[in-house]
């Protein structure tokens, strides 16, 4: 029993080696057009040492079934089975000898059909190492026929404007199928339908659907069909018939007493052109001396009154009759002519881009100026900010005497000297300081006289709005009252309410009220209008109040 599994694996393993090098080449897929040629390549790679063929044999597959197309055998020859016989042949000669040679055993199909399209088999069978098979699938391609049609020869517009089919491509018996465009300045719409044949292929058809009308007359539509890689295009330009459109001309508005040469003519665009034109006057009849040649009118001599009215024209062809109108007046002078209308038009385009660069200019500059009043207000507002902070950050000491008034800092007359006894009151005025009249009238206090202002040379002590190192001011130079109202509700708030009621009479202040000649004196006078003056100045200091 052991001799006999011996001998059975030995033969085994020669087979394997055998066949390890026995091949059958193919292409693995062909194709081509219906009634071209094409080759089915099949050849056999023998081993070394080689193999014996003993025959080759080409199958059709198709769903499952497979049938012989031909056979080549050494010793019996070669047969090609119907329905193949009369369109398929082995390529190479050899094949057909006495003693063949069937290495390369290709085919090849002339007259393709489309029932040719197939997976194909090229078996070899072998001694002592068996069958060596391959495949190759066939496709088969079908060039469509295609033609563009007009529905009919001659389509009419008719007044119910109704849509219609007035082209038709078709692209017929395809495989596989094709693809069809418009191309066309029509405003229309295109349906497509595919319908497909018992032999595998494929016909497109589209219609192009239209209102038509004298628009479409003339114009041109062109189908493009898609095939593959390849477009076929074909066109035809459409003739369609309408009615007359009717205008009458030479009627300019101008027509006056003894013009000379006017006449009526009617224009009519129409297709089939017109074969009949018809004159006629509403609610009367035509002048005596109007001559009708064709489709115008001719007005013999001059022009009179009797001319005016209005004046028809019928115009007929074969589709149907139309009619223009025209209202003519005589007037017993020539109208002044107008400007010409090119003129007009220039002159309203240049007035219309002025009155546009100029809203543009205005939109530009107003809205600069909104964002200058913005920066100014912004700057504003860190201005009284930063006189807040310096506020809070000197703290000046609130004055004791509820009944002052604080003035802006230039203004603001220094404190008087301090006073030796208490040195509390130091900084302030004093009762011994202030002079007060009661005035019960006011011409009593016209009569009385302003007493001369009393002036310290002795330098007043630091405060805050004088003597500040960093306030950036010059002790001539004043403030603006914005600012000093704002730094006075910043930091004055007591001192300085919202909102005071006006006094009975204007406060008296060092200042000349009344317009009088006073005495000089010997003392130095200061004046607080804050001009500047050339040359060396001595010290500013600031007077005492007087208050009446």
């Amino acid at each position: 029993m052991a001799v006999y599994v011996g001998i059975w694996a030995l033969l085994l393993a020669l087979n394997i080696q055998a066949g390890s090098g026995q091949m059958v080449q193919m292409d693995t897929s062909k194709s081509g057009f219906v009634g071209s040629q094409v080759e089915l390549r099949c050849v056999f790679i023998n081993s070394n040492p080689p193999v014996k063929i003993s025959q080759v044999t080409w199958q059709k597959l198709l769903n499952g079934t497979k049938q012989n197309v031909a056979i080549a055998n050494p010793a019996l020859g070669v047969s090609v089975l119907p329905p193949f016989k009369e369109r398929v042949s082995f390529k190479h000669a050899a094949v057909r000898h006495r003693t063949p040679s069937l290495e390369d055993t290709t085919i090849v199909f002339s007259n393709l059909q489309l029932s040719d399209e197939a997976a194909y088999i090229c078996e070899y069978t072998t001694f002592p190492a068996g069958n060596r098979e391959n495949m190759v699938n066939l496709t088969v391609y079908a060039r469509p026929m295609t033609r563009m049609t007009l529905t009919t020869p001659t389509i009419v517009a008719r007044a119910q404007k109704r849509k219609m089919t007035v082209a038709t491509c078709v692209s017929a018996n395809g495989k596989p199928p094709s693809v069809i465009k418009w191309d066309t300045r029509l405003k229309g719409e295109a349906t497509y339908q595919e319908t497909r044949n018992q032999n595998g292929t494929v016909t497109v058809r589209s219609n192009y659907v239209v209102i038509p009308s004298r628009e479409t007359h003339k114009q041109k539509l062109t189908c493009i069909v898609t095939y593959r890689n390849e477009k076929i295009t074909d066109s035809v330009v459409l003739n369609v018939q309408y009615e007359p459109e009717v205008q009458i001309e030479g009627f300019d508005g101008n027509w006056y007493l003894n013009r000379q040469n006017v006449q009526l003519t009617c224009r009519a665009d129409a297709n089939p052109p017109v074969t009949i034109y018809q004159w006629k006057l509403l609610n009367g009849s035509l002048p005596s001396n109007v001559e009708i040649k064709n489709n115008t009118l001719f007005f013999k001599g001059p022009v009179t009154y009797d001319l005016a009215g209005t004046y028809v024209c019928d115009a007929t062809n074969g589709i149907g009759t139309r009619t223009g109108i025209v209202d003519v007046n005589i007037t017993e002078k020539p109208m002044a002519q107008g400007p010409p209308g090119g003129v007009i038009g220039i002159l309203g385009g240049v007035v219309a881009i002025g009155l546009i660069i100029g809203v543009a200019v205005t939109v530009v500059m107003v809205h600069r100026r909104q964002q200058k009043t913005r920066t100014e207000t912004d700057n504003d507002l860190i201005a009284v900010a930063a006189v807040a902070d310096s506020c809070v950050t000197q703290g000046p000491e609130k004055p004791e005497s509820p009944t002052r008034t604080d003035l802006p800092p230039v203004h603001k007359p220094a404190p008087p000297p301090p006073k030796k006894k208490n040195s509390d009151m130091k900084g302030h005025l004093t009762s011994d300081d202030i002079q007060v009249v009661h005035l019960d009238k006011e011409e009593e206090m016209q009569k009385l006289p302003l007493q001369p202002p009393y002036y310290d040379m002795a330098p007043s002590e630091s405060t805050p709005f004088t003597d500040k190192p960093d306030s950036g001011r010059h002790p001539e130079e004043p403030l603006n009252p914005a600012e000093y109202m704002s730094y006075q509700r910043v930091c004055n708030m007591e001192q300085f309410p919202e909102s005071q009621p006006a006094p009975a009479y204007p406060p008296v202040t060092f200042l000349p009220q009344h317009p009088y000649t006073q005495h000089p004196s010997n003392e130095p006078m200061y004046s607080n209008t804050s001009f500047p003056t050339h040359g060396p100045r001595a010290p500013f200091t600031f007077p005492k109040e007087q208050s009446v």
